[in-house]
């Protein structure tokens, strides 16, 4: 049986939400000649907690990538788009999510409640992004979603280079929401800078351009957990 979003990322050795998209914000291309295959067996080599994959045009995403990488993995799955309606997370469960992303900077107060409570009857863990302490107290059952901090100007689509401090900053008004599982997102370039964001308490992070653009997933990786005080792992075929 499958794990929940949050069971998965917040037991996995390796607590990382890897990024599965097509463009960078700028339109850079991060896949190559790579195929959907090939980057979700790396990610399962370099022992990943969980999947997210951008639907959103503008990274150049679709649906198809979401059916496609959920008939390649058992991995729990983010659907990662601006989701406004019911029937988008209907269609998410139905192509293989397990979660879904809600941006709380995008929805209405009554629409982010109406949207978390839909998810969390159709089985999917609302991933609620937020980049204010006053988006993050506006979340509802939050012990069972993930809050998020996206790092990134949301309404500009990523292209600014982000900082870390907004997570740091904001990490004590997540805990007070009651989530089990705050999560830090975009904008996180190396190894240590992901180690720094665990140690600081959060209990996942969520990278995409960074793994994708990486020489070595594995060498990435053996970086992260010298940072963290652990034992790089064995190589892998991830390279």
């Amino acid at each position: 049986m499958t794990p929940t979003f949050i069971d998965a990322l917040c037991g996995a050795p390796t607590p990382v939400i890897m990024e599965i998209k097509r463009l960078d914000p700028h339109g850079g291309d991060l896949l190559g000649s790579r195929s959907l295959a090939e980057v979700v067996a790396g990610y399962e080599a370099a022992s990943a907690g969980c999947l997210s994959v951008v639907t959103g045009r503008w990274f150049g995403g679709s649906v198809d990538m979401l059916r496609e990488v959920a008939g390649l993995t058992c991995l729990p799955i983010l659907q990662k788009d601006f989701i406004t309606r019911e029937a988008h997370i209907v269609r998410a469960k139905e192509l293989g999510a397990s979660a879904v992303l809600l941006t709380a900077q995008l929805l209405p107060q009554s629409g982010l409640v109406r949207l978390i409570e839909r998810s969390l009857r159709e089985g999917l863990t609302p991933v609620v992004e937020v980049v204010s302490g006053e988006e993050a107290e506006a979340v509802v059952h939050a012990e069972d979603c993930v809050v998020a901090v996206n790092n990134k100007a949301i309404r500009t689509h990523e292209r600014d280079a982000g900082s870390i401090d907004r997570s740091l900053s904001l990490l004590p008004a997540l805990l007070e929401t009651g989530t089990h599982c705050p999560v830090s997102a975009s904008g996180i370039e190396g190894p240590e800078v992901a180690a720094r964001l665990l140690a600081a308490g959060f209990e996942g992070v969520l990278i995409g351009a960074a793994l994708l653009r990486a020489p070595s997933l594995h060498a990435w990786f053996a970086d992260f957990e010298r940072h963290r005080g652990r034992s790089p792992p064995s190589e892998q075929s991830s390279s």
